[in-house]
């Protein structure tokens, strides 16, 4: 399996001590380490960095590690291949366009016989994972030519999430550069830092960081991640069929099938 990493914030954030402890697990702590990815939204653009190599290992991650990029709504991803080769082409996030903006993908778990029907976007590579999201991405501009909020958006994507896990393990994290949505088949965890801050220490790297030193009163941040990355923190473990919608650091609508 994979594992996911989301972030949603209402000040643009750097994501460094967390994408610090996943890379950890890409060959070093886990066995993910088939690639990984990462996306950054800066207003409608989006920063992406991907490398087939183990993050642990991947000089790019060294580099995004190092260089602070600060974003409202991230997703991450590190990969253990079970469907598809591992090449750059079978690696998450991914990236399409929808009613003017880049949508981002990334999931965690396996489909079997998936071989959902060719539409306007097709998968680049061998994934179930890209299919599942071209799949995703042709439902909602079947259901919806034109742009609508998210919330008429919901069931759309809540239902074909419910027939993905039917055929699987669909973990997902999905985002449009304005909100974050997830989807729990059997794994999901997340935390939300808001003031008082405190400390944090990460799981997997010898890191502590003091976020009562790096932010403000006003600020909301709110991870999302397959296994929690802190070991002194309290993380919230979905339940599986549960989704979230995001926005802003916080949650604005939450349910489950």
């Amino acid at each position: 399996m994979c594992e996911l990493l989301g972030m949603s914030a209402n000040v643009p954030t750097d994501i460094v001590f967390s994408f610090t402890g996943l890379m950890q697990r890409g060959g070093r702590t886990g066995p993910h380490r088939d690639g990984w990815g990462i996306v950054f939204y800066e207003g409608r653009g989006v920063r992406l960095f991907q490398d087939p190599a183990a993050s642990a290992d991947s000089e790019v991650a060294r580099l995004v590690q190092r260089y602070p990029i600060k974003s409202e709504l991230v997703i991450g991803h590190i990969r253990q291949a079970n469907v598809g080769r591992i090449c750059l082409a079978n690696t998450h996030p991914f990236v399409r366009e929808l009613w003017g903006h880049n949508w981002c993908f990334a999931h965690n778990g396996q489909l079997a016989d998936f071989q959902p029907p060719m539409g306007f976007y097709r998968p680049v590579g061998d994934t179930d994972s890209e299919r599942a999201f071209c799949d995703l991405l042709n439902r909602v501009r079947q259901a919806f030519p034109e742009p609508v909020a998210e919330r008429e958006l919901l069931p759309v994507l809540v239902k074909a999430c419910d027939e993905y896990r039917a055929k699987g393990v669909f973990n997902c994290l999905l985002g449009n550069g304005d909100w974050l949505f997830s989807f729990c088949s059997t794994k999901l965890a997340e935390i939300t830092r808001r003031s008082p801050f405190g400390p944090a220490r990460l799981k997997d790297a010898d890191l502590t960081v003091d976020f009562q030193a790096e932010t403000t009163p006003d600020d909301v941040v709110t991870v999302l991640a397959t296994e929690p990355l802190t070991a002194n923190e309290t993380w919230i473990a979905h339940q599986p069929g549960e989704w979230t919608l995001w926005r802003m650091g916080e949650c604005i609508a939450r349910g489950r099938v």
